[in-house]
């Protein structure tokens, strides 16, 4: 089919008649779940009034039953992450032949970008009708359940994804309508495959806070519940809604202020995967600001780069500092490093194709738990951004050890935390400085950027080593992820492995 040819029609295609077919599975899934959560109810009841085998026997198909709608939601979530991900496609389709000056010209010269625009459409429409066909085929089977051996706590990602791989279809699906919640946080699982264990255990985490608000008293506990409900309500709507990337729930804990992984777009098939790790009192109240600013990355990204798939992911799988205290030891991100480390070792053995770009990027505290994890045994990242940061745990690039070498950082002239979280020498020099000089003491000591932080030398600091990009002045503490932006522009690039 000539260029001309494929323009048009990409021109002419509606991805959102896609996405609209992918939000209606979604509500498929979402009938079957409050049916599905009709059943314990009426098989206590059935308990307590009958018994007998006629009793048993009718217990048996009501389980049955349930079963089979729980399967039900797992195709569901099948069919809709396969139609998303191909409404995304044909969006970046679009975007690379509109982004052509040339793409009315005729098949004698073939415009570039119609010529990539035909490869990403034609890849995705292979890809979904694949996939979209292997449901169809898992619609009429049975699961069964897989073999006694299985990965121990202990095991790698990558063994975890051999295990996972050998399994029959029939098996996984058995093992996801039945051990969701051993399946949910597994590194290794497929991406997909871990959305739906986690989105299985969705409604039982709702109800469960649900009953703890009702048993508790006022004070501290109360708002921390509630908080917790208003972070797990704002992550079921993003969930649920179809504006910008499908979400992936990766993670899910109710504990303390709560943890979650989520992610936009399918990182098993992506081109580019930038993890943000975000700071103090994030929580999960906080999630869904911060999912919006790895989104932002991923958005520009996609942006500037249509023909490559760009997903992004919230890595909030530590239990942040809420108070400055607690801010001011390394003992959460040393805690956190592990998990993270290990996170993107997953990331790369359920990758499917060509390794994907992987950029870990931490923002304030989470640019520590960033250096701890890139320190020592090292972690699986092309590149790694330290943004807003108060030190990473090491004084120089050359010990921040990713995958691809390279480390950046920026920091915006008006971001506090260069101010604030001054190493305590520094600070004790700062103050004899002020009170030395009469006047313009203070400026001269607290008025420009310092390299010695709390937790080692600036990133942003020559003497650190890092490839430093500048982000608008008047960013703060915030605000580089502003649309329109330079600091966003750049923290795309990266991601993107463009910038210089």
């Amino acid at each position: 089919m000539n260029a001309a040819v494929v323009s048009a029609r990409l021109r002419a295609t509606d991805p959102q008649r896609w996405r609209a077919a992918a939000a209606a599975w979604r509500r498929w899934a979402a009938l079957a779940g409050r049916l599905a959560a009709e059943f314990p109810a009426h098989l206590a009841r059935l308990g307590a009034a009958w018994s007998g085998a006629a009793a048993t026997a009718a217990a048996r198909r009501l389980a049955a039953l349930r079963h089979r709608l729980i399967r039900f939601r797992l195709l569901c979530w099948q069919a809709d992450q396969a139609l998303s991900e191909f409404a995304a496609a044909l969006e970046r389709a679009k975007a690379a032949v509109s982004g052509d000056p040339a793409a009315e010209v005729t098949a004698t010269r073939p415009p570039a970008a119609a010529g990539a625009g035909s490869a990403i459409a034609a890849t995705a429409d292979a890809a979904a009708a694949a996939r979209l066909a292997e449901i169809a085929t898992a619609v009429g089977r049975a699961g069964r359940p897989p073999g006694p051996d299985r990965p121990g706590c202990g095991a790698s990602p990558a063994a975890v994804r051999r295990w996972w791989a050998g399994l029959t279809s029939g098996e996984r699906q058995w093992l996801l309508c039945t051990e969701a919640a051993w399946l949910a946080a597994r590194d290794g699982i497929p991406v997909t495959d871990r959305d739906a264990a986690n989105r299985l255990l969705l409604d039982d985490r709702r109800q469960e806070l649900e009953r703890a608000l009702a048993e508790a008293p006022g004070g501290p506990r109360r708002r921390r519940l509630l908080d917790l409900r208003r972070g797990l309500e704002a992550i079921a709507d993003r969930l649920d809604g179809d504006a910008g990337p499908r979400a992936y729930l990766l993670r899910l804990d109710l504990t303390g202020e709560g943890r979650t992984v989520l992610a936009l777009g399918d990182l098993d098939r992506a081109d580019n995967v930038l993890t943000h790790v975000p700071g103090m009192t994030a929580g999960l109240a906080s999630a869904g600001g911060e999912l919006a600013r790895a989104e932002r990355v991923a958005v520009r990204a996609t942006e500037l780069a249509p023909g490559s798939a760009t997903g992004a992911v919230l890595w909030l799988d530590y239990d942040a500092p809420d108070f400055v205290d607690e801010a001011a030891s390394a003992r959460r991100a040393e805690a956190a490093a592990p998990a993270l480390r290990t996170f993107q070792e997953g990331l790369r053995a359920t990758h499917d194709g060509p390794a994907a770009r992987q950029t870990v990027l931490g923002h304030s505290y989470g640019s520590l738990v960033v250096g701890r994890a890139a320190a020592g045994a090292g972690l699986e990242a092309d590149s790694v951004v330290f943004v807003g940061s108060p030190g990473v745990g090491v004084d120089t690039a050359d010990r921040v050890r990713g995958h691809g070498g390279e480390v950046w950082a920026t920091t915006s002239r008006t971001d506090v935390i260069q101010y604030a979280a001054v190493a305590p020498g520094t600070l004790i020099r700062d103050l004899a400085v002020a009170g030395a000089i009469p006047v313009a003491g203070p400026l001269l000591a607290f008025g420009r950027p310092e390299r010695d932080l709390w937790f080692g030398t600036n990133p942003s600091d020559p003497a650190f080593g890092a490839r430093t990009f500048a982000a608008q002045a008047d960013a703060g503490h915030l605000g580089y992820w502003d649309r329109g932006r330079p600091a966003l522009d750049m923290l795309a690039a990266v991601a993107l492995g463009t910038a210089r």
